[in-house]
């Protein structure tokens, strides 16, 4: 017994130290993701963001406005049209699976309730007025006649037990019991 508990102790203790080893790599991956992550942010930024230059004149910072309303404009016209774009895909794959299961003949399954019926119900709910057979699986078995035994005849001719008792109470009673025994 002894030497089982110190295997699983040393199952144990093996199992632990291979977790923590595996949570030490995690953790250092995590670290690189997070890194690499910040510095593709950055590089998308440069790349897309150039560093805004704050103009001194009015008319520079008109210029800029206009510039910017124009970016603007480009950018909500192309969200527009793919919002479109999305949209009449959606009604074109919706078209094209309502023809598919126009074409499939399918239609959806209500729920079913189970629902008890007898043999000759169902026979007659398939196929309908044509149903003649009769079912009735009691009829069909065999019939098996119990045999008398002594004990069911003993217990038949005792009869009533109330009366049993009647007879048997009161002196009378005793005194037949002590003749019945002679």
């Amino acid at each position: 017994m002894g030497d089982k508990e110190k295997h699983d102790r040393a199952i144990t203790a093996r199992r632990q130290h291979l977790k923590s080893i595996m949570l030490q790599i995690a953790a250092t991956e995590l670290q690189k993701e997070e890194s690499r992550r910040e510095t593709e942010k950055e590089s998308y930024l440069a790349e897309h963001c150039p560093p805004l230059h704050i103009p001194s004149s009015m008319a520079e910072v008109q210029e800029l406005c206009h510039q910017l309303h124009t970016k603007i404009n480009a950018a909500e016209e192309e969200k527009y049209d793919m919002e479109v774009k999305v949209q009449k895909s959606s009604k074109e794959l919706e078209d094209l699976s309502q023809k598919l299961f126009d074409l499939r003949g399918k239609f959806k399954r209500p729920p079913l309730r189970r629902v008890r019926m007898s043999a000759d119900a169902m026979l007659k709910a398939l196929l309908g007025s044509k149903h003649k057979v009769c079912m009735d699986l009691r009829s069909n078995l065999k019939q098996v006649k119990k045999e008398d035994t002594e004990k069911e005849r003993d217990l038949r001719d005792v009869g009533d037990w109330r009366k049993n008792i009647e007879e048997k109470s009161g002196m009378e009673g005793r005194k037949k019991m002590f003749e019945s025994e002679s």
